[in-house]
């Protein structure tokens, strides 16, 4: 072992010891209030920031709003999709992470009225609020790519690891099929804003090192094809995924924007600048465009110049809190904000937003800000990935500066994603990290 992966580790090993210790550390009293808070999303956000908020108050009641018994670990359907994790590997309880105390209303939310202060469901519930975070995740917009539904995922060719462990173990039985057999692989990102816009390239770059590995590296045709004019948002980042590209032989189509399939003629159809374009494969994955929930759009809550085809909540990128309700914080995907839809950016936008409603319950401003952190471990290979972390411009912000290299493939950074990255997921649920 070199010295600095011996190092990386001890480094690594330090940093998840601790955050045992962090939690056993002397925190202020908790606040007396009687305020309502209203949660709506059970995903990372949502529970991590009402494992907190209880915590730091005490008499608060806290309702948070979520259909979903099932918890899914998004950072982990990229393994599932290229067959490195079963699909139970991304799921867990809901109830496991949610803290005692609060109020969990299991029903969607139909409409947000932030003028009378209400959150009403399909279900016919009615909850007034003090306090409103919206962190209810996004919408996969498969409909706007004609000929797509989602039961043609794992059959004819057709992969799209996005909508869960169910769709990501279909999409290896299709990928996998191809890496066997060879042929004209297409990997495709939408033109809206999306979360984890890392996860098309780590798939590209997976399917291709699985096919290589079993000797079928002549077989294959690989075309990356996305409406960017850059692979990555970071310039850096993408000149190195643009290098790394050319030494695999991973083709770049770049303008396009996939916009209908003909699955039994196995063609897709992209548009262009001049038009379109019709590309035959063996393989395509598909990155569908990605919405704010309708509810969000319908509230008057979403940005008015920017995005509206998308509906992010409109809010300060630096604390947060919405620009015209300041009663009413959006985290995570939801969030109208230049970066920040990755699990990473989650971690460092909870303790925000959690710091500006506790000091204002507490007659307070609050002072914490959100920079836009970003993390993206993106594998390049199977055991070697590179530590992309990056705030809102474009920055380069490795956390280990000296140690772990952010465009360097390593094992170490392969690692954080196989096994460090989870304990500290489950972690931030739980409000320890």
């Amino acid at each position: 072992m070199k010295r600095r992966e011996f190092l990386t580790i001890a480094a690594l090993g330090s940093a998840a010891s601790a955050l045992p210790v962090a939690r056993g550390q002397a925190a202020p009293a908790p606040i007396k209030t009687a305020a309502q808070i209203v949660i709506v999303g059970a995903g990372a956000a949502g529970t991590a920031l009402a494992n907190r908020l209880t915590e730091r108050l005490d008499g608060a009641r806290i309702t948070i709003i979520d259909p979903r018994t099932t918890h899914i670990y998004q950072p982990g359907l990229t393994l599932v999709a290229t067959g490195l994790k079963a699909a139970n590997y991304v799921t867990s309880d809901e109830s496991r992470w949610l803290p005692k105390g609060i109020e969990w209303i299991a029903e969607k939310v139909a409409a947000v009225d932030a003028e009378a202060k209400t959150v009403s469901t399909e279900g016919g519930t009615t909850i007034p609020y003090d306090w409103l975070v919206l962190a209810p995740g996004l919408i996969l917009d498969y409909g706007a790519i004609d000929g797509f539904s989602t039961d043609m995922i794992g059959e004819n060719g057709i992969g799209a690891l996005y909508g869960g462990p169910e769709h990501a173990a279909r999409t290896w039985n299709a990928a996998q099929k191809f890496t066997q057999e060879g042929g004209t692989g297409v990997f495709t990102r939408p033109a809206t804003e999306m979360k984890c816009a890392g996860a098309p390239l780590k798939h590209t770059f997976l399917i291709d090192d699985i096919a290589r590995r079993a000797g079928n590296a002549g077989k294959m045709n690989m075309i990356y094809a996305a409406p960017q004019t850059s692979l990555f948002g970071v310039p850096i980042v993408a000149e190195k995924v643009r290098m790394l590209f050319a030494d695999r032989g991973v083709d770049t189509m770049m303008s396009r924007t996939l916009t209908s399939i003909d699955a039994g003629a196995k063609r897709a159809t992209f548009a262009t600048a001049d038009g379109t374009e019709e590309i035959d494969y063996d393989y395509l994955h598909v990155v569908p465009p990605q919405r704010a929930p309708d509810f969000i759009r319908q509230s008057g809550l979403s940005w008015a110049d920017k995005w509206t085809d998308q509906g992010w909540v409109e809010v300060d990128m630096a604390t947060l809190r919405h620009l015209r309700h300041p009663e009413i914080f959006a985290l995570g995907d939801v969030a109208g904000v230049p970066k920040g839809k990755t699990a990473a950016s989650v971690k460092w936008q909870v303790p925000v937003v959690e710091d500006h409603i506790v000091a204002n319950i507490d007659g307070r401003e609050g002072t914490e800000t959100y920079d836009g952190y970003t993390s993206c471990p993106m594998i390049t290979r199977i055991g070697r990935a590179m530590l992309v972390e990056f705030d809102y411009h474009n920055n380069l912000t490795p956390s280990f500066p000296g140690i772990i290299a952010p465009l360097e493939e390593l094992w170490i950074s392969w690692l954080m994603k196989e096994v460090a990255l989870k304990a500290t997921y489950n972690a931030m649920l739980r409000g320890e990290a």
